[in-house]
């Protein structure tokens, strides 16, 4: 396999959904401390490399309600700080925090045009819910021609069998899977292979 290099100028790590909503949920195959502590660790490695960070939320009382058999929102008004990233998350002031209104942070954002005014053509993606907010994210991206690494234990769903079949049959074909701990190897080798 013919490894990727990463050009740190032109590589944002993209973490979806890190918020109060999300890391108060039971996830799998990593729990949220798990999911978020990885996260937060790449983003520190990356940060300190000069590189962009970018946190995406989600608005969730503006998500769409489909008529659908098992919609993702119930009923009512989520709880006043649902929408909020996380403390856990470790947002720094100097991290760009995108706000979405679906579960992709492409389509009817600002995101594509922050990366492409900074030159940036690689994503490392992590964040909850991988077979939603972060595949719904990696597809767009995908369309968009960014280069993709995945970061597979910075990510979980609520059902680990759906997050297993998104990291080895649908990600596998959009870019590179990766732990973070590779990455971050990688990172402090200096390297740049993903």
């Amino acid at each position: 396999m013919t490894e990727q290099t990463l050009n740190l100028a032109r590589t944002a790590l993209v973490l979806i959904d890190l918020q109060n909503s999300n890391v108060k949920r039971e996830l799998a195959p990593y729990t949220a401390e798990q999911t978020v502590g990885n996260c937060v660790l790449l983003a520190q490695e990356m940060r300190s490399r000069g590189a962009m960070v970018v946190y995406v939320r989600v608005l969730l009382n503006e998500l769409p309600v489909p008529l659908a058999d098992a919609p993702m929102r119930p009923p009512g008004a989520p709880p006043y700080d649902a929408s909020e990233l996380a403390e856990m998350a470790g947002v720094e002031a100097t991290d760009i925090v995108v706000t979405k209104r679906q579960w992709g942070a492409f389509y009817g954002t600002e995101l594509d045009q922050l990366l492409r005014r900074r030159g940036i053509d690689t994503l490392l993606l992590g964040g909850i819910a991988t077979n939603f907010g972060v595949e719904s994210t990696a597809r767009a991206a995908f369309d968009r021609s960014y280069r993709l690494v995945f970061v597979e234990d910075a990510m979980s769903s609520m059902d680990g069998e759906a997050h297993h079949f998104a990291c080895r049959h649908i990600f596998p074909k959009m870019g590179r899977v990766r732990s973070t701990r590779a990455l971050i190897d990688m990172l402090q080798a200096g390297t740049g292979d993903a």
